[in-house]
């Protein structure tokens, strides 16, 4: 059947996540299960919902070119900020664009830009807290959607066009499109990363920090100068808003998987959070062991067998 968007206007959207539900009656949606993870939280005015037509009122997507200089990619985001707040990335690859992540909100502008741009042969999803309305999204561009299967519980829809990866870490996304997703774990049980050429998108499997994406280029005087020594640029958190930190031993889990890829840049969850750097995997293995020595890891001396 042909995408109807008008179909979905009643559906119910969770004001603090974007987690769009095929509920339309609010007395049976009090609470968002989302939301009530120790993940993810309520705002202090409490559970809200509006409607996927009251996004679509408010909200409009812009499209941002040129992710960290590559035309390749294009970064996607709502304003004014919708929920938490984070960007798609269409990445265009040899074999068909790829949506990686995804947003709440999708009206005709953004299909016909989208369109316009080639449409989508497929959409990879981080983790549950950007899943958001992506089976609206598979609808509208008749697409598979790409979900692990370890968080397969956190999906609050079903469709023909969901597909649950499960057993090997990487996957090839399309044939020929020399694009990986790879699961790394962490912030949640599936949570995933995605290497499309030296690109690595991360969302915050990997947490940008702002000493990531500061510069010690020169200082006030202008004179060269080397970045401190000690510097993270990245964290690892098993819950990013409520500052819960990952264990250690998950930690380098993450690091077994991670280290047979070589990137030079990473790009994180949010429009602005992209960095550029020939260092920035020795970046990602440094900021693991500062996070784990001062959580306490009593196993500092794997980190030498890396």
């Amino acid at each position: 059947m042909a995408y109807d968007p008008h179909a979905t206007d009643e559906y119910l959207v969770c004001t603090a996540c974007g987690t769009q539900f095929p509920v339309t009656d609010r007395a049976a949606l009090p609470t968002c299960r989302i939301c009530d993870d120790p993940r993810q939280f309520t705002p202090p005015a409490g559970q809200s919902f509006t409607t996927m037509a009251g996004v679509r009122q408010k909200h409009h997507n812009v499209f941002h070119e040129a992710t960290g200089g590559d035309e390749r990619l294009t970064s996607i985001a709502s304003e004014p900020k919708l929920a938490i707040g984070q960007r798609a990335i269409l990445v265009r690859t040899p074999a068909g664009n790829i949506l990686w992540d995804c947003l709440t909100l999708i009206d005709d502008d953004t299909v016909q830009r989208i369109h316009d741009l080639g449409g989508l042969k497929a959409i990879v999803i981080s983790h549950p807290h950007y899943y958001s309305s992506h089976v609206e999204w598979a609808a509208a561009f008749d697409c598979p959607v790409y979900l692990r299967n370890e968080d397969r519980e956190w999906t609050v829809q079903q469709s023909p066009r969901q597909v649950f990866w499960e057993g090997d870490d990487i996957q090839q996304v399309l044939p020929d499109s020399g694009a990986l997703a790879i699961r790394l774990g962490g912030h949640f049980p599936g949570s995933q990363v995605f290497l499309f050429g030296s690109h690595l998108l991360i969302a915050d499997t990997l947490v940008t920090t702002p000493a990531g994406l500061g510069s010690w280029a020169t200082d006030a005087l202008g004179t060269p100068r080397e970045r401190p020594a000690g510097m993270n640029s990245f964290a690892f958190m098993w819950s990013i808003p409520n500052m819960i930190p990952l264990s250690g031993e998950e930690v380098f889990k993450m690091w077994s998987i991670l280290k047979h890829h070589d990137f030079a840049s990473t790009h994180g969850a949010f429009i602005g959070t992209d960095i550029v750097a020939p260092d920035i995997k020795q970046r990602v293995l440094d900021s693991m062991q500062i996070q784990t020595k001062f959580a306490g890891w009593a196993r500092q001396d794997a980190w030498a067998t890396v």
